[in-house]
């Protein structure tokens, strides 16, 4: 499984309290699924319940919110394409712990699909492909956010 490394990734990156203080952030898999058909070959999907903490947050929750669905937007387009799925795709809870500290808990539906060939000599192989893009999904490589004037995260446009 790819995802779960590649948000990490991408919220240590785009979320300035993460990046100094990566340890709040908690990565876990829950309700996970491994789906294969009786079609030729062992190619499969893996699907489970993504489940993110976020402790001691003193940011502001919005950016959190917006680099999560910009990594959606390329990772997990479908949970954003599909109305009624979009409405209870990406779920939380919160505790606030003062007027400036949250602890934030997202938990979000994830899929990865893995093909599985077999070569010449017999060997299998893994292969996770990339998810299928909106043409053109953004307009820059580099993305600011700012909050009433000010700059409060920046990150790249995650890679597929």
């Amino acid at each position: 499984m790819y995802k779960p490394e590649s948000l990490r990734a991408h919220l240590l990156a785009a979320v300035p309290g993460l990046r100094q203080n990566p340890e709040r952030l908690l990565i876990f898999i829950e309700e996970g699924t491994m789906r294969c058909t009786a079609a030729a070959g062992l190619s499969f999907e893996w699907g489970y319940t993504l489940n993110l903490t976020f402790t001691d947050y003193a940011g502001e929750p919005d950016v959190i919110a917006v680099a999560l669905f910009a990594w959606l937007r390329v990772h997990q387009l479908e949970l954003l394409q599909n109305h009624d799925q979009a409405k209870q795709a990406v779920r939380f809870e919160a505790e606030l712990l003062s007027n400036k500290m949250v602890d934030l808990a997202v938990t979000l539906p994830l899929t990865e699909r893995v093909i599985v060939k077999q070569g010449q000599g017999g060997e299998l192989t893994i292969e996770h492909p990339p998810e299928p893009q909106l043409e053109e999904p953004y307009t820059a490589d580099s993305w600011q956010l700012y909050a009433g004037g000010e700059l409060v995260a920046e990150w790249s446009t995650p890679a597929p």
